[in-house]
């Protein structure tokens, strides 16, 4: 091999290095450290798993990301569920190798004063995709339905889940004054959710469930079946040629004046 050649391979796989760590920060970020410290042989097999699974699926996501823009698609995705159900952790996921002007996140907050005063769906309006774009929406304006309606989060088995953000500064952040208030809300939440799943789930546009006691297998699973509801194919690309470098030998780098520099404190 050329030094050329070996140069591209390393840098190719420095890349895929950096997917990997990307993917391994957002697992401590989330505090799942199985597999990490001691690791037995049933957690090696399950990270190797996990990780084959989610970048085979990411590939296919990229795949529909494609074939939304060539073919001028809408496609809007909602996300509701109990505060740390796993929303956040699967929407990364599916947004992490695609292209931010073409796939975004909508999560709004609470409305304010003005919009209280708008029809309720007036403020998501905007935020819908336009052709060649897909929106995923980390709560929707069936919220009202659910969250605002009862203020229900988590029951005393899933209490756990809060307590990183209680206790971690770099999450405290995600807990609001209304997550510790409304601890006791639970059975009202779930009636309102079981009324909400009766009376807007249709075939046009159905609800689906997510079991998300494992969150990676959660994750997994939710991708997979996004990808076999949209009836997406490969878009062909003609091939990628990198232009030769022009260089003028009469151009001579300027180096970088000392005081702009950031420090190399790593």
């Amino acid at each position: 091999m050329t030094k050329p050649t070996d140069e591209l391979i390393r840098r190719i796989r420095s890349d895929m290095l950096d997917s990997f760590d990307e993917e391994l920060e957002m697992e401590l970020d989330d505090g799942h450290s199985s597999g990490l410290d001691a690791p037995t042989q049933a957690d090696q097999d399950a990270r190797k798993m996990y990780f084959r699974e989610l970048f085979r699926l990411q590939g296919e996501l990229v795949k529909l990301q494609d074939w939304v823009m060539h073919t001028g698609h809408k496609v809007v995705v909602l996300f509701e569920g109990r505060d740390a159900a796993g929303k956040g952790g699967a929407i990364k996921r599916i947004t992490q190798r695609l292209n931010p002007r073409v796939c975004r996140v909508a999560a709004l907050p609470a409305p304010n004063d003005r919009e209280r005063t708008q029809w309720y769906f007036q403020r998501y309006v905007s935020h819908l995709p336009a052709a060649g774009e897909i929106v995923l929406f980390d709560r929707s304006w069936y919220n009202r339905a659910g969250v605002e309606r009862v203020m229900g989060f988590c029951n005393d088995e899933q209490y756990s889940r809060f307590l990183g953000r209680i206790h971690d500064p770099l999450k405290q952040w995600k807990l609001s004054p209304m997550d510790l208030e409304s601890r006791s809300r639970w059975e009202d939440y779930t009636r309102a959710k079981e009324v909400m799943l009766e009376r807007t789930h249709t075939p046009e546009s159905p609800w689906w469930v997510v079991h998300a006691v494992d969150k990676k297998k959660a994750r997994l699973n939710c991708i997979h079946h996004l990808l076999s509801q949209v009836p997406y194919h490969e878009i062909e690309h003609a091939p990628v040629h990198l232009p030769e470098r022009v260089r003028n030998p009469e151009y001579i780098r300027g180096a970088v004046p000392h005081e702009i520099l950031v420090p190399q404190v790593y």
